[in-house]
């Protein structure tokens, strides 16, 4: 049998251990119950952040630029032969700058913290008049700063437009042409179907779902 200094030694022992696996688990809560915080604010601040179409910038068709160009008519006759002579050939290469606008609202304003933004990735699938056509990503990570105003991410579009619209004829590949570089072009008839990612203390977090980015209003779904 084992002696009383012996058994209250072994009492000792075990009231320690259960102290210590007690210091242990509420440790764990506490720590499981902040991150669970943390996510929610996480979260919260990347349903914040919004996107919207901008403009269209350096459009050119087949080499030609656009900005200055209002209708068909008013290509001179040199670059109206190249256009009429690439489309004849089966192709209109078309290269432009496509401007997003991201706004990030936590500027310390109306309850929110504020805390800057970095966007990891921006998958987007790139719609002209609601049919899809090319699809890609921003080259590098982005940091958008909540101060209340928009940061402007330009994405580099470059695709053959022929070989989405090659059943419309001339007149209305070099018109969707011109609604989107020319004089008074913009990204009206623009869609960019969008996933962001974003950068936070708990790692990247990617949108559930992607966004449908237009021109007319800031989304974040």
């Amino acid at each position: 049998m084992l002696s009383k200094s012996a058994n209250f030694k072994i009492n000792d022992i075990m009231k320690t251990r259960i102290k210590i696996i007690l210091i242990l688990f509420l440790f764990a809560f506490s720590f499981l119950q902040l991150s669970c915080t943390g996510a929610l604010d996480a979260l919260k601040n990347l349903q914040r952040l919004k996107f919207k179409l901008g403009s269209i910038d350096n459009f050119t068709l087949s080499g030609v630029q656009l900005k200055s160009i209002r209708a068909i008519n008013d290509f001179n006759i040199l670059d109206g032969a190249k256009l009429v002579s690439s489309f004849t050939r089966g192709e209109l290469p078309a290269s432009f700058t496509l401007n997003v606008l991201a706004n990030n609202p936590n500027d310390g304003t109306g309850g929110t913290k504020q805390t800057s933004a970095v966007l990891k990735s921006l998958s987007w699938r790139l719609f002209l008049d609601n049919k899809e056509t090319i699809n890609g990503n921003i080259p590098n990570s982005i940091e958008i700063p909540g101060v209340g105003q928009s940061t402007t991410i330009p994405i580099v579009m470059s695709l053959d437009l022929v070989k989405f619209f090659k059943d419309q004829g001339y007149e209305s590949v070099i018109n969707l042409a011109l609604a989107l570089g020319g004089v008074s072009g913009s990204s009206a008839r623009v869609t960019l179907k969008a996933t962001p990612t974003v950068d936070t203390f708990l790692g990247p977090i990617t949108y559930p779902g992607e966004i449908s980015i237009i021109d007319r209003e800031f989304r974040s779904e």
